[in-house]
């Protein structure tokens, strides 16, 4: 009974706009006051020499809590789950163990053409079981095409956005789009919608996550908006590994988003064993930037601002009553790309000149990437390359692709992947197989 009126309350505040969920997720903390976020327009945010105060509590991603050093592989997966636990309590959220089933709906099945190439597209829909909150309704929106004459269950790579909204994958260069691109390398492609899983915005009461919550308030270690189109996309791999005939092969399943999107891919290409590649664009704070790295868009921000991404724990490093910072972070981004080894993943930026903001922090990207490095070598795989002091180590210059497993490279363009597609096919096909097309592929029409 209790509970019962606690959901309503909430629903009920929400519905008419009364209802606060960054004070109620403050009131549980006992935070008191925020600390205000840096100016993306005031030009000393943006000093190298400066960045870098919390250098001496950057987390050693190969120690473990107990000061053991991980020298082999098999002591990384003891290792990996401290790091996971603290990225969970503290800054992207725990998933409950209670969400409900989804059921797959093949909507639409309807042929094309890819660059000459015939394609089957089928829309999905992804119906959440409802029956314990009929008030709240979740159908999961994505779309898959694939090669229409494959040999074989092919690779696929799902966007982010996509074609439902805010992506950054779909332009054309030198006239081919990203899917002529995928298609002509044997590879299908998709799209989830990440806001028919949860809306971007402080509507947590609504969604997947309050579906789950029955309309209440999330718990500070509750998951975000990240983690909850991460577990979307998880559960489009359930669809993929229980319908062969969708001709996906299930363990060649690969994520690219760009920018609130570019979190949400790494995100799911760490906590998501089954992703097998990560095309991970501008992502920038709470994605692989460093949190330490103080250049631009910084905790802060997203403590008053975008908080609904992350767990309510993570409000904490922004506040000043009682203070803590980055630097009280048990975790930093690099251990969240560490998460994705031993799996291929591509960290793509542009330029600022040509619109990929000081704000995203290439450069804090970077250097969280070659912090990373250690545990891809521990497994047997190629980092970046670098002599490997992520202070002093040099970018490359822009356009050069380095690195093996975990690669980077830096496009001519702006607040885009589109100028990394080619590059990243030609990568990526050193770690996984398409089947060859047959002839016939070309489409007669």
């Amino acid at each position: 009974m209790v509970m019962a009126l606690a959901c309503g309350a909430a629903s009920g505040q929400e519905a008419q706009g009364t209802f606060d969920d960054h004070q109620n997720m403050m009131d549980q903390l006992g935070v008191k006051k925020l600390r205000s976020g840096p100016d993306p327009k005031n030009q000393t945010t943006f000093d190298e020499a400066i960045a870098n105060p919390f250098k001496d509590s950057m987390p050693d991603v190969l120690t473990m809590k107990d000061g053991t050093k991980v020298i082999r592989a098999d002591q990384w997966p003891a290792r990996r789950a401290e790091i996971v636990e603290d990225f969970e309590r503290e800054v992207y959220g725990r998933i409950p163990g209670n969400v409900p089933r989804v059921s797959w709906e093949v909507t639409a099945s309807t042929p094309g053409t890819n660059g000459g190439i015939a394609t089957v597209t089928k829309t999905l829909a992804g119906h959440v079981d409802n029956s314990g909150d009929t008030n709240i309704t979740v159908n999961i929106q994505a779309s898959l095409t694939v090669p229409a004459r494959a040999t074989g269950l092919v690779p696929v790579m799902i966007e982010f956005g996509g074609g439902f909204g805010f992506g950054g994958g779909r332009g054309r260069l030198g006239g081919l789009s990203w899917h002529d691109q995928a298609i002509a390398k044997g590879w299908g492609y998709g799209s989830i919608n990440p806001g028919s899983i949860q809306s971007d915005n402080n509507h947590l009461t609504k969604g997947i996550i309050g579906l789950v919550n029955q309309g209440r308030p999330r718990k500070p270690d509750d998951w975000g908006a990240l983690r909850a189109w991460q577990w979307g996309v998880s559960r489009l791999i359930d669809y993929f590994e229980a319908n062969p005939d969708s001709m996906v092969d299930a363990k060649k399943v690969g994520i690219e988003g760009l920018s609130r999107y570019g979190k949400a891919a790494v995100v799911t290409e760490a906590f998501e064993p089954r992703i097998a590649v990560g095309l991970i664009g501008s992502s920038g704070e709470g994605g692989v930037k460093l949190h330490r790295h103080i250049y631009g868009e910084a905790v802060e921000n997203l403590a008053g601002g975008e908080y609904y991404w992350m767990a309510g724990n993570f409000i904490k490093y922004g506040a000043s009553d009682p203070l803590k910072t980055a630097a009280d972070l048990p975790v930093d981004s690099h251990e969240l790309i560490a998460l994705c080894a031993p799996r291929p993943c591509f960290i793509s930026y542009g330029m600022v000149e040509h619109g990929d903001a000081k704000w995203v922090d290439a450069h804090g990207s970077f250097m969280a990437g070659v912090l990373a490095g250690p545990v891809y070598r521990v497994l047997g795989k190629r980092d970046f390359g670098t002599a490997g002091n992520y202070l002093t180590d040099p970018m490359p210059p822009v356009k050069q692709l380095i690195g093996g497993e975990l690669a980077w490279r830096q496009h001519e363009g702006g607040h885009d992947v589109t100028p990394n597609w080619p590059s990243f096919f030609q990568w990526v096909g050193r770690y996984i197989q398409a089947p060859p097309l047959p002839a016939t592929a070309v489409s007669t029409q």
